[in-house]
């Protein structure tokens, strides 16, 4: 028995994208779990944005049937989930990049300036080093203290 694949609006790549994590509650978790250091419910919940439980509780759910984060129970309290991005969801690291350079570079932000010039001017050096946290299972916070997002 074959499994279904999800019935899409149309086969153009931006939009198959999009349809899989195009609203901002979504890009939201994906960005606090790459460059935050996120890992439970609780810390999604606190983030500045002020998502809503039930909001929260779809985009999670919708982002690991998608494979981007996956789940699993922490070793000391069984009945909390820890979030993780899985490899598809770290493939989405240059596309956060060139958003918070864009929205840094046309709007006010929050954003720390020393990190937007190194994302700028050491892109493939930044994106290797987000990498290389993931692979090692880091959870600390690429911002530096302090700082917005």
């Amino acid at each position: 028995m074959s499994s279904k694949k999800p019935r899409r609006r149309s086969a153009c790549p931006l939009n198959v994208s999009l349809e899989l994590f195009g609203d901002r509650w979504s890009l939201l978790i994906i960005r606090d779990l790459m460059f935050q250091g996120f890992r439970t419910y609780k810390e999604f919940l606190g983030s500045e944005e002020g998502i809503a439980t039930n909001i929260l509780a779809d985009r999670l759910r919708r982002l690991e049937a998608c494979g981007i984060i996956s789940t699993q129970r922490e070793a000391e309290d069984r009945r909390k989930l820890i979030y993780r991005l899985t490899a598809k969801g770290i493939d989405l690291a240059p596309v956060l990049v060139e958003l918070i350079l864009w929205g840094a570079r046309y709007e006010e932000t929050a954003a720390p300036r020393a990190l937007i010039r190194r994302m700028e001017k050491q892109r493939e050096e930044f994106l290797s080093e987000l990498r290389q946290r993931w692979s090692e299972g880091e959870s600390s916070s690429v911002i530096p203290k302090g700082h917005g997002r």
